[in-house]
């Protein structure tokens, strides 16, 4: 069977190129599964709370865990519970997905490669461009809601270039389950295809309302899909809300340049092309071949030396697709937050449109050389062009354009692929936080906090990693519990600890010897972000005076290991009884 397949020349590059695709998730598999305490970085904020699918009672009245689940899209959530309700671990579950939707990826990243030049080579060449795009970033493997955009993404894309109705009705739908951003650029796409369309010539660009009846059907079929996709959370209300608006975000430090979620940057440049308020350049011109879909005009402007660009259509969707995700990048800053992030509408699409491009322009490239070198061959006696061109710089070029393109990311990148797994370094304290209730509460500042709601399965207080700070419900009392605890952990008022361990129903306190280090809080970008509290225990430690916690953690330790000690919050009280 997979031998009258590959007889197939479509198939056997589509084999190929799935090939790829399950060759860089093997190679993430084996680094998700080097140790037992793992786990992607991005997969500590939004699946360590669905270990709830498997024990109800973990997490309870936890604020960070009630967030993140109140964020997560209902189907991609749907997904993971059906999982867990077959056995499989959500952290596990999260290593596994990145396989089968880079799979679907390439599948409909190939076929629509092929849609624009029906060429194999093209498909292979885009598909495989695309895959290590992706796999030089954090977005695929994560398994969070943004794994499954270009899956979903390229579906409808594909099925758009085929004006299949049914198949982009199921896309936008499954799109709005998963993530619901992007279907508003599925909307505009659809409102453009009415006013922008193909001209005379195939490639042609003509402005100027459709005149096809069934144009207007798909359009508004497209629509009324979006509409009740987006309708649940139209309608929904959230506890953690208000959305964050652009005035509060300017007057917080997380959002100034060098803060934890850097926004408003003051290089215009930067702010608008790169980062969370940019269009996202700096992640789509990635690997380096990427770069010639930039020639696309060029070579068609020139289209009578390039002999294939004849078969090149439906080429419309590029502008359609950038200039869809355009107007939502620019409506997203209009209104600041209430559409999430700018970026978030046009990284995705530039990635696709580039690697789309990148794969038809190199296509046009070989085939001409291949070309060129085919005269050669059977006529050696032709007559010098003007500018002509060695056989062997055909064939050296042709070589090292095959070679960069699938051994790129391998030798000149330290790792491929890049799958920003976060070790977890003390599995005795795992193991600790473990054999301790299920409703217990950590409170700590050590960078390690971060890991022990996906390790130990238990809550915390804060932890940087989970300071996201757009829905202000939500961020309003993180923030305070931050300063509290950052005023508490230094202070030497003893009312000021008992309150704070009596407010928050502390169980536990995690700290190491250099907690109580002047270079731990004004190398800590997270806890610098905070003046007020930040400058006074920078003076507090200054001055000599050590705070209550540094006091009690002698006769209050309770375990130890590598250098992060764990002190219980009634131990600290009775430290606190007996100093007074």
């Amino acid at each position: 069977m997979l031998k009258n397949l590959l007889m197939n020349p479509k198939n056997t590059y589509l084999f190929l190129s799935i090939l790829f695709s399950i060759i860089y998730s093997i190679l993430a598999l084996q680094q998700g599964f080097n140790t037992e305490y793992i786990v992607q970085d991005d997969a500590r904020q939004h699946v360590f709370w669905m270990r709830r699918f498997i024990d109800a009672e973990l997490f309870p009245n936890d604020i960070i865990a009630n967030y993140f689940q109140s964020v997560a899209p209902p189907g991609y959530t749907a997904l993971y519970q059906m999982m867990a309700q077959l056995g499989i671990d959500p952290i596990v579950a999260s290593k596994f997905l990145p396989l089968f939707l880079g799979i679907v990826t390439t599948f409909y990243g190939f076929h629509l490669a092929l849609e624009l030049l029906p060429i194999p080579l093209t498909g292979l060449i885009s598909s495989l461009l695309l895959n290590q795009n992706l796999w030089m970033q954090d977005g695929l493997i994560s398994g969070t809601p943004k794994a499954f955009i270009y899956p979903i993404f390229l579906a409808f894309l594909y099925y758009f270039v085929k004006s299949a109705p049914w198949g982009m009705g199921i896309a936008i739908a499954i799109l709005a389950l998963c993530y619901p951003t992007l279907v508003f650029v599925c909307v505009i796409m659809s409102i453009l295809s009415l006013w922008l369309r193909v001209g005379a010539k195939e490639n042609d660009m003509r402005f100027g309302l459709s005149q096809e009846r069934r144009d207007y059907l798909v359009c508004f079929s497209n629509l009324g899909v979006s509409f009740l996709g987006l309708l649940p959370y139209i309608l929904s209300t959230s506890e953690f809300g208000p959305v964050l608006t652009a005035g509060v975000g300017k007057t917080l430090p997380e959002l100034l340049p060098g803060g934890r979620s850097s926004f408003f940057i003051r290089d215009p440049w930067a702010f608008w092309l790169y980062g969370r308020s940019g269009i996202g350049l700096g992640t789509a011109f990635a690997p380096p071949l990427i770069y010639s879909g930039l020639l696309l005009p060029v070579l068609l402007k020139f289209s009578t030396a390039f002999p294939l660009t004849k078969e090149i259509r439906h080429l419309l969707i590029l502008p359609q697709l950038l200039l869809g995700s355009g107007i939502m990048f620019l409506a997203a800053h209009g209104v600041l937050f209430k559409l999430h992030l700018p970026s978030r509408y046009t990284q995705h699409s530039l990635r696709i449109a580039i690697a789309l491009s990148a794969g038809i322009v190199l296509t046009l490239i070989l085939d001409k050389l291949w070309h060129i070198g085919k005269k050669i061959t059977k006529n050696p006696k032709i007559p010098p062009s003007p500018f002509p061109i060695p056989y062997s710089l055909i064939l050296a070029t042709t070589a090292i354009i095959g070679t960069t393109l699938i051994l790129y990311p391998h030798l000149a990148l330290k790792k491929f692929p890049k799958t920003y797994y976060i070790n977890g370094n003390f599995p005795s304290l795992y193991q600790f936080f473990q054999q301790q209730p299920k409703d217990i509460l950590i409170a700590s500042l050590t960078e390690e906090v971060n890991n022990l709601p996906t390790f130990s399965q238990r809550s915390i207080l804060v932890g940087e990693e989970y300071a996201i700070p757009y829905h202000w419900g939500y961020y309003s009392q993180f923030r305070q519990r931050t300063i509290d605890l950052i005023q508490a952990q230094y202070s030497i008022d003893p009312k000021i600890v008992r309150d704070f361990i009596e407010k928050y129903g502390i169980d536990f306190w995690l700290v190491s010897p250099d907690t109580f280090k002047i270079e731990s809080i004004a190398n800590n970008r997270w806890i610098i972000q905070y003046q007020s509290v930040a400058t006074p225990a920078i003076n507090q430690l200054k001055s000599g005076k050590k705070p209550i916690l540094a006091l009690a953690m002698p006769s209050c330790s309770v375990f130890e290991s590598q250098g992060l000690i764990v002190l219980p919050a009634n131990c600290i009280l009775n430290v606190i009884g007996l100093a007074n």
